[in-house]
Formats: structure tokens, C-alpha cells, sequence
């Protein structure tokens, strides 16, 4: 039997017509298989969770039917309360489905503590741009030493107390200078 004989037989025919139904079929209950598990019309929209606590936001996102992940305690703010949420992805408004998880990064409870530096016998103006650098402030209250050398840092001190290199600081802290005044031996 020629090729072209047999594609114009009555059983290769029905074999093509059951084949173009049973693809049909399988197309039809993928379709309804996956309407019902990806819950395609359903959405819930992603509340706003900065500045709470992580307490506040397990009890909205369980309302939700929302699951959350911490990532990280980004940096100090001081203007979020300790350990609040301070980003989210999704962002809130975004529309999202049950059971998804909203990525949190809080706030730390203080600021990062930072090595101290090595300003020892270096001119006030480059300690002061290596300590604002760094993440520190500068204090108003200089104390001056006799010293040959003026405005040469000769010691820290924090709070009123004397600090040494290597010591850790919260970021932020405010460090005042001893000096020398120019005028001693």
C-alpha cells in the first residue's frame, strides 16, 4: 500500500480524529486543572506593615492568610521604633495571593557599633573628616593640652570619659578631642 493511499484510508483518519479529540480533552482539563490551583481570580492586597512591630504584623498577615519572612535589620533609623518593619516586598498595595510570603527588613534596635579609628597625632581637620567618615559626630567641648604641636589630636574622649583606638561606638556617637594648644614643651 502507497503512502498516499494509506493517509487517505478510513483508519488513519479515525486515528487522526481521535488523537485531534483526545488533545482537545487533555487542553480542556489543564485549563480547569489550573483555574482551580492557581486560584486565578482571588487577590489580596498587601497592607502597609512600616513601623510595626513584629508582634502586630504576624497577627495582619494571619488575617490575611499571608506568611512573612525577616531578611535583615538594616540599618538605624531613629525616626521607626526599634525593631519595627522599615521595608517590605511586596510593597504595600500590591495585589498578591493566599500563602505568599512578604519579605520584611526591620529596624535595628540601636545604632551599629563602629570600630574607632586611629586619629592619634593627626591634625583636628583630618580626625574630624576621618571620625564624620566613619559615622561619628564632632563634639564642642575640645580640651587643650600643653603640647608643641596645635590642634593635633592627642587624645578621645566619649561622654566625658577617655576612649582608645579600636574601641566600638554606636554610629552617631558624639566624640569631643583632646588637643594640643601650641604653646606647651
Amino acid at each position: 500500500m502507497s503512502l498516499l493511499n494509506f493517509i487517505k484510508s478510513k483508519t488513519f483518519l479515525k486515528q487522526v480524529g481521535f488523537a485531534i479529540i483526545g488533545i482537545l480533552i487533555f487542553l480542556f482539563l489543564l485549563m480547569q486543572w489550573l483555574r482551580i490551583t492557581t486560584n486565578h481570580s482571588q487577590k489580596i492586597q498587601v497592607p502597609d506593615l512600616s513601623k510595626l512591630t513584629i508582634e502586630e504584623v504576624k497577627v495582619k498577615l494571619e488575617e490575611l492568610d499571608l506568611d512573612m519572612k525577616i531578611l535583615d535589620s538594616t540599618n538605624y533609623n531613629p525616626t521607626y521604633p526599634p525593631l519595627s518593619v522599615i521595608e517590605q516586598d511586596p510593597e504595600a498595595g500590591d495585589f498578591v495571593k493566599e500563602n505568599r510570603k512578604i519579605y520584611l527588613k526591620l529596624n535595628r534596635a540601636t545604632y551599629q557599633d563602629i570600630k574607632l579609628p586611629n586619629v592619634l597625632t593627626k591634625s583636628r581637620r583630618n580626625a574630624e573628616t576621618v571620625l564624620k567618615a566613619v559615622g561619628f559626630r564632632i563634639g564642642k567641648n575640645h580640651k587643650y593640652v600643653p603640647d608643641l604641636a596645635k590642634d593635633i589630636v592627642r587624645g578621645l574622649y566619649h561622654n566625658g570619659k577617655p576612649i582608645k583606638v579600636g574601641d566600638k561606638l554606636p554610629k552617631n556617637s558624639v566624640i569631643d578631642m583632646k588637643l594640643g594648644d601650641g604653646r606647651g614643651r
